[in-house]
C-alpha cells in the first residue's frame, strides 16, 4: 500500500498540496506578496515536480526541467532576501 502511494507520485501531490497551504497561509496571514510567495515556495514546489516525474518513471527531462527551473526562483529568493 504504502509502495503504491510512492509509486503512483501521490506521495508528491500530497506535498504539494501542502506547500500550497503553505503558501495560501503565507498570502492570507502574513500579507505577503506573490512574488515573495513564489520565492520560498516555487523552488520547493518545483524540486517536488521533479520528484513526482522520478517516482513515477516519467523520461529524464521530466526531472531535470523543474529542477533546473527551481535555480532561478531560488536565487531570486536569496536576492529578496539579502537586499537591505
Amino acid at each position: 500500500m504504502i509502495e503504491a502511494f510512492f509509486a503512483s507520485g501521490h506521495a508528491a501531490d500530497l506535498i504539494l498540496g501542502v506547500l500550497l497551504a503553505e503558501a495560501a497561509w503565507l498570502r492570507a496571514a502574513r500579507r505577503w506578496s506573490w512574488g515573495r510567495v513564489l520565492g520560498l515556495i516555487g523552488p520547493a514546489a518545483l524540486i517536488v515536480l521533479g520528484l513526482r516525474a522520478a517516482l513515477t518513471g516519467a523520461e529524464w527531462w521530466w526531472i531535470a526541467l523543474p529542477l533546473a527551473a527551481s535555480l532561478p526562483l531560488h536565487l531570486m529568493d536569496l536576492r529578496t532576501r539579502l537586499d537591505p
